[in-house]
C-alpha cells in the first residue's frame, strides 16, 4: 500500500486505485475506487450511474447520513435529484467507516464507498 500526507484538505490516506475522494457535512473524507466504480457499473449491477457520478459525488457531500442498526460502521447517505433513470428520485450510496494503520502504525480513517444505486423514494 502507499500512503500520502496533505495537510491541506485531506488526511494521510491509501490512494492506490483511488478515483475521487470528498468530504461529507460531517468532515469525513470518503472516497471511491476505480474498482468499486466497475463494480457499481457493470450491466449486471447499477448500469444507470455511468452517468450520475457527479451526483453521487454531491451525495457524498451534502447527502442526509443514516447509520446501519446492524453494522455500526456501515452509513446510507441519501440524497434526492431530478432527472435520475426512470422513476428513481434519489442516489443511494453505501460507504463502510473503517481504519487502517499508516508505516508508523498510527491508525488512519479508511471511509470508502461499497456500493451506490438510484432509487424511487417517496
Amino acid at each position: 500500500m502507499t500512503f500520502i500526507a496533505s495537510r491541506n484538505c485531506r488526511e494521510t490516506s491509501i490512494v492506490q486505485g483511488r478515483r475521487w475522494n470528498e468530504r461529507d457535512r460531517y468532515g469525513n473524507d470518503i472516497y471511491l475506487t476505480d474498482e468499486r466504480w466497475n463494480h457499481i457499473t457493470e450491466p449486471i449491477n447499477h448500469p444507470e450511474m455511468l452517468a450520475y457520478e457527479d451526483q453521487l459525488r454531491q451525495t457524498i457531500r451534502s447527502g442526509r447520513r443514516k447509520q446501519d442498526a446492524l453494522n455500526p460502521q456501515k452509513y446510507r447517505y441519501v440524497k434526492a435529484f431530478d432527472n435520475l433513470a426512470e422513476f428513481n428520485t434519489h442516489i443511494v450510496a453505501i460507504v463502510l467507516f473503517r481504519f487502517t494503520g499508516d508505516e508508523s502504525g498510527a491508525l488512519l480513517p479508511n471511509n470508502y464507498i461499497v456500493t451506490a444505486y438510484q432509487k424511487e423514494i417517496g
